[in-house]
């Protein structure tokens, strides 16, 4: 039988707590796989195996099985019964003999520490007869190709290859958090990060229009659609924020209106993420990288709220970052020219080292908390679900 059989590494390290990960980890595999024709997820000593059915394309298996968190890497493989002469025939009878292989060895894994072969002999075997067949020249250090053999009890694995896996932590695992999406580059590199952490983002978007066109929603919109099989699915919610801004260039002076606008963004953020029970706030500062991002304008704007701020880029450089975004498929989204509230009633000099007590005396004639209430009071919402599961006709 043909399956997918995955490996988990971080989890293996949860102690008491690993049946739990587990649990999430074989839901959201069975919910990645909808509407594809494979049979239940299995949880054989340490691994992850789901049967794919004759018919079934195993290519789209595959997509929808590297986007899980929490795996490690993942095989197609064969299940076949756990005897010598079943494994042997297995893998004589799949070998890709049309390959050019110059070297190659063969690995077990004895999960089933009961099996009555230990794991050299039964390397030693099944080389000698693949061997024989092929020609193939063995090389135990640095093979070109290398036949895979896992026994657990009742069933053995084989396979030719492993593929990476998305890592990480299972998602649900760690939390609800609110990201801040611009339409950058940095933004949706941070939201994966937290992803891969096991935390389930919902999205928000603060947009000029109607000062500025439609395009940074739209851009949200596709980088959402991006970033939404990660996590099973995902909301976007749209502020406006333009008529903010301007109400803010009436009285605070030009250099220090981006602080002001970015603490009235967390404030804002802070209101929706105890709507959707998200326990912190997520953003794709690093340190240095703009005007806003320096230690001092950082620690003034993350004052605004006491929700837990997450700045998971903060250490890192901007080749680092677009390398990540790059990986991810949203660097070309990120790079298409928009309007968006960040470079709207932007001054020419913005204020790289602001003061508290400055800022809190130019918000003292705004009515921030009237500001915070209306934009945080009915935000449109975008529902993105994933996978989506075309049902049948008729």
């Amino acid at each position: 039988m043909r399956v997918i059989l995955a490996h988990y590494q971080e989890i293996a390290l949860k102690g008491q707590n690993r049946p739990w990960f587990i649990r999430h980890l074989a839901r959201n595999t069975r919910d990645a796989l909808a509407g594809l024709d494979v049979g239940d997820v299995r949880l054989p000593m340490g691994r992850l195996e789901v049967p794919v059915r004759d018919g079934q394309d195993v290519g789209a298996v595959c997509a929808r099985i590297r986007t899980v968190f929490g795996l490690a890497n993942y095989a197609v493989a064969h299940r076949v019964e756990p005897t010598v002469e079943a494994i042997t025939d297995g893998v004589m009878g799949d070998l890709p003999r049309e390959r050019v292989v110059p070297s190659f060895r063969v690995e077990v894994r004895r999960a089933h520490k009961q099996f009555p072969v230990a794991s050299p002999d039964l390397e030693r075997h099944i080389g000698a007869r693949v061997g024989a067949a092929t020609g193939w020249k063995v090389d135990l250090s640095n093979p070109a190709f290398t036949v895979w053999v896992e026994i657990v009890p009742k069933a053995a694995y084989y396979h030719f290859g492993k593929e990476p896996g998305a890592g990480g932590l299972p998602t649900g695992t760690g939390g609800r958090v609110l990201v801040l999406l611009s339409g950058g580059i940095d933004s949706p590199v941070a939201a994966w990060r937290m992803m891969r952490r096991g935390c389930h983002a919902t999205f928000v978007h603060f947009h000029g229009h109607p000062f500025t066109s439609h395009a940074s929603i739209d851009k949200a919109r596709e980088l959402v659609r991006v970033l939404a099989p990660c996590q099973l699915g995902a909301h976007l919610m749209l502020i406006p924020f333009g008529e903010l801004q301007r109400q803010v260039t009436v009285t605070v002076p030009g250099p220090l209106r981006v602080v002001v606008y970015r603490r009235l963004m967390l404030r804002i953020a802070e209101a929706l993420a105890t709507k959707v029970h998200a326990r912190a706030l997520v953003t794709g500062d690093a340190v240095g990288q703009v005007a806003s991002q320096t230690l001092d304008n950082l620690s003034v704007i993350g004052s605004a709220t006491s929700h837990l701020t997450i700045r998971p880029l903060v250490g890192m450089d901007k080749g680092e970052i677009m390398a990540d975004a790059h990986r991810l498929g949203t660097f070309p989204i990120s790079v298409l020219p928009d309007e968006d509230c960040c470079t709207l009633f932007t001054p020419r000099h913005p204020l790289t080292r602001a003061k508290l007590a400055e800022i809190e005396r130019a918000e003292a004639d705004l009515p921030i908390a009237q500001m915070v209430a209306a934009a945080a009071a009915e935000p449109v919402i975008e529902r993105v679900d994933w996978p989506v599961v075309k049902l049948p006709v008729g």
